[in-house]
């Protein structure tokens, strides 16, 4: 017992008494672990720290990094403490990020050690990185041999010292040039410290904005000046030009020295947005998300920790980057589902974002052309300011969208394009623009039976059916990612090419398009297909240099693409999000529809969309085809507040999983028979999940209803409290859950 430190629970007094910690004062360090509690630790000689220092620490036999947290707590014999080891050789956590990880942890019942360890992703940065060598112009030249190669060199060389690497690209020739000019003396080389990234030029003219952004802008840029907390909807139709008008309020923030935090749903797939950014500031923004190296993301946080970084782009784990200064977030495409997080600490990125503005006393900027209701809920009680793009930029007009409705008009037999998209799909390419064709499901089709018996390829790790991807040649889950070949024989009944493929992916639909139309270029564009920042620059250049007549894709296509020469857009299966009985359903197909809608007829000439569905008198559809936005948004709001649903209920659900399926039924009544009998509260379950095999684990799903004015943490707490629960059984807490899977 005596190598386990002392703890001791943060507060948030802890960080706001920031203190400075000296030889023999005790402190309470926070480790990025799993534990709602802080430990006590000594201050050796010769070490003082204060609040928010990253520090070495001993735990058991072993070491390992976390945050100086505050005052120790004074319970355990100042003799059975152990000394911090080591302060990291990084700036401090802010004690606004302190702070926010615990909110975060009291809002969605997570540890608290478990949220910091979202802040603490780059252990790679607590220490300064070594200064790197390159290579420069000697002072004297000596008497060498001068090939066209070598002249190249010498002439980049006359400019600031750089890598090998660097100085054999932007010259033309092999490292083994440079490499020969080092050994003769013509070139040396050098320590260089590593710097940080080139600010933005704010100087830089951007586009010539319209009335209505102009106004916008200028709110937007007087909210960034007065340096207090306030939330705005930038609200505009595709193509509005909302990015230009934000770029506005980052101008702005940047002028006053500060950092601004961009937030994007695909930040990996986001090559037109970077484009626009450099196009207007001169520079690139920093970068972070998960396709990243190791090597970029340790520059990354640096750079960020020390000041230097001031915009950055990137995914919801941005936002638990150490910004010293962070003075405005804008979170685009706020609607979008990639901002929950839905593994280990569940959060909704969006939302988080808003309460770090909160505590840092800054703007925050929710940027939409489909708002989620929740955020429409907000701007009417007052909360949020709302300021409205109503009209494309450049004088682009907004799509035609009409309806087909499948059982009057079907495809063929076997097909899965009627007629009337045919019809614009030829008129489309005779008119020499490109098309777009959207089906929100990759592969060749998602379910593969045998003929003969009727077997169908499930998962073995879970509840779903395995998918054909038939270029591939094998079939696999996209849940757990399980693959395996696609087999000739039927493993059930033996039976050889019985398997059949049941309905569309957009590889079927590839396909089909092949065999219609030979002539034209098709691409399919997946996240199997579109993997990271190169292959969707690729992607754009592709379509933008017209090397592409027809874009197949899944809704990775669907996210703020411009392309001025596409101006149809075929929905395949519009009714697809309407199935399964999600809270959300009506409004996540409505927004993805409109946005895959929008991709259509955004420069010059006029675009059209068209949905196929068997159910036009939806009243998604019925929306879509009318361009009543405001009005199908209001009635699903009624909707939701007669059924005390969100935004005008609250939701917390239970999610109780294990390798065991007999212990999660057991744990999930145990949770069903302690849960709370308190007015204005309402429990469900425990039913199976939809999901109810999910890599491996068995799960069962319990759900709470509150009233909007009753907060549900300290009932949940209380609950989970009371039941006994098996160890090996596993609940999960989704505060404000988003999907239902």
């Amino acid at each position: 017992m005596d190598s386990l430190p002392a703890r001791h629970r943060p507060t948030a007094n802890d960080t706001v008494n920031a203190d400075v910690f000296g030889a023999g004062d005790r402190v309470a360090v926070l480790l990025p672990r799993p534990l709602t509690i802080a430990y006590d630790y000594h201050v050796p000689e010769g070490l003082h720290l204060c609040a928010g220092d990253i520090v070495r620490v001993p735990l058991g036999p072993s070491a390992m990094s976390g945050v100086v947290w505050g005052p120790g707590s004074g319970d355990v014999d100042a003799a059975k403490l152990r000394d911090v080891t080591a302060r990291h050789d990084c700036p401090p956590l802010p004690d606004v990020l302190r702070r926010f990880i615990e909110w975060v942890s009291g809002y969605t019942l997570a540890d608290a050690g478990a949220v910091l360890r979202l802040a603490m992703s780059m252990p790679e940065a607590f220490e300064a990185a070594a200064p790197t060598t390159a290579v420069a112009l000697a002072p004297v030249l000596p008497d060498i041999r001068l090939t066209p190669a070598r002249t190249r060199v010498l002439e980049v060389a006359a400019g600031p010292p750089r890598s090998a690497s660097e100085l054999a690209r932007q010259a033309g020739c092999t490292p083994a040039v440079v490499a020969g000019l080092v050994k003769q003396g013509a070139l040396v080389r050098v320590s260089m410290a590593i710097t940080g990234p080139p600010p933005p030029n704010t100087v830089r003219p951007g586009v010539i904005l319209a009335d209505d952004q102009t106004t916008a802008a200028k709110e937007l840029i007087e909210r960034v000046r007065a340096e207090e907390f306030s939330v705005t909807l930038l609200d505009g139709v595709p193509g509005a030009g909302k990015t230009e008008v934000y770029f506005e309020a980052v101008s702005q923030a940047v002028e006053t020295g500060r950092q601004v935090l961009v937030l994007l749903p695909e930040i990996a797939l986001s090559a037109q947005w970077l484009a626009r950014f450099r196009q207007r500031f001169g520079v690139d923004p920093v970068v972070w998300h998960s396709e990243l190296s190791r090597g970029q993301r340790r520059s990354a946080w640096r750079w960020i920790a020390e000041g230097s970084a001031k915009v950055v782009v990137g995914a919801r784990s941005a936002l638990w980057l150490p910004f010293p200064d962070l003075g405005l977030i804008i979170v685009d495409e706020e609607h979008d589902a990639s901002f929950k997080q839905e593994d280990g600490v569940i959060y909704n990125a969006r939302d988080m974002a808003v309460v770090r503005a909160r505590l840092g006393g800054f703007a925050a900027v929710l940027v939409s052309a489909t708002p989620s209701l929740e955020t429409v809920a907000n701007v009417g009680r007052g909360r949020y300011l709302r300021l409205e793009l109503k009209a494309r930029h450049g004088g682009a007009t907004l799509p035609d969208i009409k309806v087909i409705d499948l059982k009057a008009a079907p495809p063929p037999r076997g097909h899965w394009l009627s007629p009337a998209l045919l019809d614009a799909l030829a008129e489309t390419f005779d008119a020499g623009d490109q098309a777009m064709l959207f089906l929100n499901r990759r592969g060749y089709a998602p379910l593969t039976l045998c003929r003969t018996c009727g077997h169908r390829f499930q998962c073995p790790s879970c509840s779903a059916w395995l998918v054909e991807h038939r270029l591939a040649g094998r079939l696999q889950c996209h849940h757990c990612g399980h693959r395996t070949r696609l087999p000739d024989t039927c493993p059930e009944c033996e039976t050889k090419d019985s398997l059949a493929a049941c309905g569309p992916g957009v590889e079927r639909l590839a396909e089909e398009a092949a065999a219609l139309f030979p002539d034209r270029r098709t691409l399919v564009a997946t996240s199997d297909t579109v993997a990271g920042p190169k292959a969707a620059a690729d992607l754009v250049s592709r379509i933008e240099q017209r090397e592409i007549d027809l874009l197949i894709g899944t809704q990775i296509v669907a996210k703020g693409y411009h392309f001025p020469h596409l101006t149809l857009v075929g929905v395949v299966d519009a009714d697809l999000g309407l199935s399964g009985g999600d809270l959300r359903a009506a409004e996540r197909t409505y927004q993805l529809l409109y946005q895959v809608a929008g991709r259509a007829g955004r420069a010059e000439r006029p675009g059209r969309v068209m949905l196929q569905t068997y159910m036009p008198e939806h009243p998604v559809m019925a929306a879509l085809a009318s361009g009543d936005r405001d009005a199908f948004l209001a009635a699903e709001e009624l909707a939701r507040e007669v059924a005390c649903m969100p935004p005008h209920g609250r939701l917390v659900a239970l999610i109780v999983s294990g390798k065991e399926e007999a212990l999660v039924d057991t744990a999930a009544r145990e949770l069903g028979r302690a849960a709370p009998r308190v007015e204005g509260v309402s429990v469900w379950g425990p039913a199976p999940a939809p999901m109810a095999l999910l890599r491996g684990r068995h799960r069962r799903r319990l759900l709470m209803r509150t009233l909007r004015d009753i907060q549900p943490q300290r009932l949940v707490r209380e609950w989970i409290r009371r039941a006994r629960l098996p160890k090996k059984v596993r609940v999960q807490v989704d505060v404000d859950p988003y999907s239902f899977f």
